[in-house]
């Protein structure tokens, strides 16, 4: 009942830009936490940065001073801003989401993933 679209990656030069949205959609009551996560190949899964409800921000120590997480409520969506992009930061960007239904609860939903390439 609940499903969250990530989109805005794509192939940028080393200290370029851009700006991911992931998107929930479907019958939500409410959306408490919402994060970014990015994998790479051969590696896990880690969380870049993570937005509450009401705004307060964490990001890891990699990306500090470089990208912004926000979030629109109304259009329920969350953005990552990312600046001086470096190759390191090559990796799908996963969308995950804390979600309260009206009749289900999704506390762990994930989006599809959108890749990011930074060339050197």
């Amino acid at each position: 009942q609940v499903q969250l679209v990530e989109s805005g990656g794509g192939l940028v030069q080393a200290g370029g830009s851009l700006r991911l949205s992931c998107a929930a959609s479907g019958s939500i009551r409410v959306i408490n936490a919402m994060a970014w996560y990015r994998q790479a190949p051969g590696k896990q899964r880690d969380l870049v940065a993570s937005i509450t409800s009401g705004g307060s921000t964490n990001y890891a120590d990699s990306v500090k001073g470089r990208f912004t997480i926000s979030r629109d409520n109304a259009k329920k969506t969350v953005y990552l801003q990312m600046n001086s992009l470096k190759p390191e930061d090559t990796a799908v960007y996963y969308c995950n989401a804390d979600i309260y239904g009206w009749d289900y609860r999704a506390p762990d939903y994930w989006g599809q993933g959108t890749q990011v390439t930074v060339s050197s």
